[in-house]
C-alpha cells in the first residue's frame, strides 16, 4: 500500500482541524430563547454585549454560549401565610414571566440561569406575605381577591425588576381558608343576605302601602271637589238630561211629567 504523501498528510490534517473548530464555533439559537456568550479567554460573559437571538450564529471556538429562554414561562408557586388576624392562609398561584432580553448579559452574571429559584421564587413569597397580612380572612373569602392579586403583582414588580426580570401577571387560582373559618363566613354572609331580602321586602310593602294611601286621598279629594261643583241647579240639568235620553229609548215606558220632587218627570213601565 502506498503511503500518502507528506503534504497531503498536512491537509487531512488541516481539514480536519478546520472541521472541528467549525463545529465548535456554530451555534444555533432556537426560536424562543437566546444566548450569552461566555469567553473562555476572556473575563465570562460581558454584561453590555447584546445577546444572541434565534437563528445561525459564529463564535470562537474556545467560547462557549449558555442559553435562556425569552418565551413568557409560567412558574406554578403553593405556600401558607398569615392574615391579618393571624391565621393561616394556603395561596395557590401562578407567576406569569421572562428575562429582560436587553439585560440577559447582567442577568447572568448576577444571577445566573438559577435565577427564578433565587430571584422570582423569594419574591413571590415575600410579596404575597406582605399583602395578605393586611386583609381578613373575610375579606379574603369575598371581596378581595383582585385587589390581593394586583397587590402582589405589584409588589413583585418592585422587588424582581430592577433584577432583569420581567413580570407579565401573577394569577391567584385558590385561596383556602381553614375550614371552621370558611363555614363562619358562609354562616355570616348568608344572613346578611337574608338580612338584606327581609329589609327589601320591607322597603317594597312600605312603598305599596304609601301607594295604597295616595291613591286614596286622591280619590277622596277628587269626590270633595265634585260635590262641592254640584248645585241643585246642575244636579237638575244632568236629570233632565238623562230623562231626555230614556225617553228616546225605544223601551216602553209611561213618563209622569213634573211628577218628582225635583219636578223632573218619574219614568214607569221601563222594560
Amino acid at each position: 500500500m502506498e503511503k500518502l504523501p507528506k503534504g497531503g498528510i498536512i491537509m487531512i490534517v488541516i481539514i480536519i482541524a478546520a472541521l472541528i473548530i467549525l463545529f465548535k464555533s456554530a451555534v444555533t439559537i432556537d426560536s424562543g430563547h437566546a444566548g450569552v456568550v461566555h469567553e473562555t479567554l476572556g473575563e465570562g460573559v460581558d454584561p453590555t454585549a447584546e445577546a444572541l437571538g434565534p437563528g445561525f450564529h459564529i463564535i470562537a471556538p474556545w467560547n462557549r454560549v449558555i442559553d435562556y429562554e425569552t418565551r413568557q414561562q409560567e412558574m406554578p408557586e403553593k405556600m401558607s401565610v398569615l392574615s391579618s388576624n393571624g391565621l393561616d392562609i394556603k395561596l395557590d398561584a401562578s407567576v406569569l414571566y421572562e428575562p429582560d432580553f436587553k439585560n440577559l448579559g447582567k442577568l447572568h452574571n448576577q444571577k445566573g440561569v438559577e435565577y427564578k429559584n433565587r430571584v422570582l421564587q423569594p419574591a413571590i413569597r415575600s410579596a404575597a406575605r406582605s399583602v395578605v397580612g393586611r386583609y381578613t380572612p373575610e375579606q379574603l373569602y369575598s371581596s378581595k381577591r383582585d385587589a390581593i392579586q394586583d397587590e402582589i403583582r405589584e409588589e413583585t414588580k418592585k422587588i424582581v425588576e430592577p433584577q432583569f426580570i420581567q413580570i407579565n401577571d401573577i394569577l391567584i387560582r385558590d385561596i383556602t381558608l381553614p375550614p371552621t373559618i370558611k363555614q363562619a363566613i358562609e354562616r355570616k354572609l348568608k344572613q346578611e343576605q337574608e338580612s338584606l331580602e327581609y329589609e327589601f321586602k320591607l322597603i317594597t310593602a312600605a312603598k305599596e302601602a304609601e301607594k295604597v294611601i295616595i291613591e286614596a286621598e286622591g280619590k277622596a279629594e277628587s269626590n270633595r271637589i265634585l260635590s262641592a261643583s254640584l248645585t241643585d241647579k246642575i244636579l237638575q240639568d244632568k236629570g233632565i238630561d238623562a230623562t231626555l235620553k230614556l225617553a228616546e229609548s225605544p223601551n216602553s215606558k209611561v213618563i209622569v211629567i213634573g211628577s218628582g220632587d225635583s219636578g223632573l218627570p218619574i219614568i214607569l213601565g221601563n222594560q
